[in-house]
């Protein structure tokens, strides 16, 4: 099998090629912007005098003229231009097919990045124990550091600009051996807040709450930009300091996500995990104005804290992991699985005596709730889902109500 991955390492470019990735990132970003408001605002007037719809190849064959009509544009390699017409079109097919929403405009400081499609005019080179140099189309060797080799041939370089450092994700490929499955027992994993992993096996993984922690540091970053003119030196300057502190809880997530999913990997052949639809889960309760929401302080917390443990992110790595060793990760229904009791299936909400207590209404069987519903959702991955309502323990006072009706 092909296997796709990308080393990440950190430019340090000179003055010159600092200002030229600027300009670079510029130039892609003006031409992304151009073409999406020729297809925003043009297309019906296009179609109705040619029969036909604006499409990439259109839009490619007029970028030659484009770089005559504006000079700076022939400073940028013509192949990152031609990329980010590809990035608008694919973000088109993306929105068509309901993957996404629709494509938005790039803004300087957020989507300042570009694309090197073309491995002939790629190199990488090791200049010392963990520096490098990377050559680039019209940049010339850029230094690096972080060095770590690559394991395949490269296909594609990006290069991105966060918080003010410039990063080259340099993208690899090779063909490996299909690997067999792993003779490692499988495990369960209900994922949450107050405990970020638990295992059917009993093991408990605590959150990293990185957002978390830097949040009065984040308000009072966000405080002092609010309060720069519009334009000036200064807002820049307090730009990137909001810039710098989100960069660092992304960077400290990713790794506490990366470390535990490397270790769950190694050591399980199948990971059953819950399909949790967290777009939904982390919605606003805010309302409307005809029905306002309840308790929308509090739902916003709860947001925060859901989108700050990164469960998506960890079942993609997790998901990667897992195939480069020949197991494989399970997506189950999330439906009771903390109502239910493990040993005799009974389904009753009062059985959660409290967050992190199960104490079965039926049985009697008693463990840590998060635990007991990582081993509800281990057993999904074998059976057939029964129907919940047909296991689920009738109240007292619902058999009363049922017994009158009769």
């Amino acid at each position: 099998m092909i296997v796709r991955k990308a080393n990440t390492y950190r430019l340090y470019p000179d003055t010159k090629q600092r200002e030229a990735l600027g300009q670079i990132a510029g130039a892609c970003r003006m031409v992304y912007n151009l073409a999406l408001e020729q297809r925003r605002d043009w297309w019906q007037r296009y179609k109705a005098i040619t029969g036909k719809s604006i499409s990439y190849n259109m839009q490619s064959g007029e970028l030659t003229a484009l770089k005559r009509e504006v000079s700076w544009l022939r400073d940028a390699p013509s192949q990152v231009l031609q990329q980010a017409l590809r990035d608008l079109d694919r973000a088109y097919q993306n929105f068509f097919s309901g993957r996404s929403g629709y494509p938005s405009p790039r803004r300087k400081g957020l989507h300042d990045s570009f694309r090197f499609p073309d491995p002939a005019s790629l190199r990488v080179d090791r200049t010392g124990k963990s520096a490098g140099r990377l050559k680039l189309p019209k940049l010339g060797w850029v230094a690096f550091r972080g060095w770590y080799a690559l394991p395949g041939a490269i296909r594609n370089v990006t290069i991105s600009r966060r918080a003010g450092q410039w990063f080259a994700s340099v993208q690899w490929e090779r063909e490996v051996e299909e690997p067999g499955p792993p003779a490692l027992p499988a495990v369960g994993i209900d994922l949450g807040v107050s405990v970020f992993a638990a295992m059917s096996n009993g093991k408990t993984i605590a959150p990293g709450n990185f957002g978390k922690k830097a949040l009065r540091a984040l308000r009072k970053a966000q405080r002092a930009l609010d309060r720069k003119k519009k334009g000036s030196a200064n807002r820049r300057k307090a730009v990137w300091r909001v810039q710098t502190l989100h960069a660092r809880v992304a960077n400290a997530r990713k790794d506490f996500l990366h470390k535990i999913s490397t270790t769950i990997a190694k050591n399980h052949g199948m990971v059953v995990v819950e399909a949790l639809q967290v777009r939904s889960m982390s919605a606003s309760a805010k309302g409307t104005a005809e029905e306002p929401g309840r308790n929308v302080r509090q739902k916003a917390g709860l947001n925060r804290s859901i989108l700050d443990q990164g469960w998506r992110t960890f079942r993609s790595l997790l998901g990667y992991k897992l195939a480069e060793r020949g197991g494989s990760l399970i997506e189950v229904p999330a439906a009771y699985t903390s109502q239910t009791c493990s040993v005799c299936g009974a389904v009753d909400p009062a059985s959660r005596a409290t967050q992190a207590r199960f104490v079965c209404t039926n049985c009697g069987y008693t463990e840590n709730a998060d635990v007991n519903a990582a081993k509800n959702i281990l057993r999904r991955a074998d059976c057939s889902l029964k129907s919940v309502e047909g296991h689920r323990i009738q109240r007292p006072d619902e058999a009363e109500s049922t017994r009158r009706a009769a």
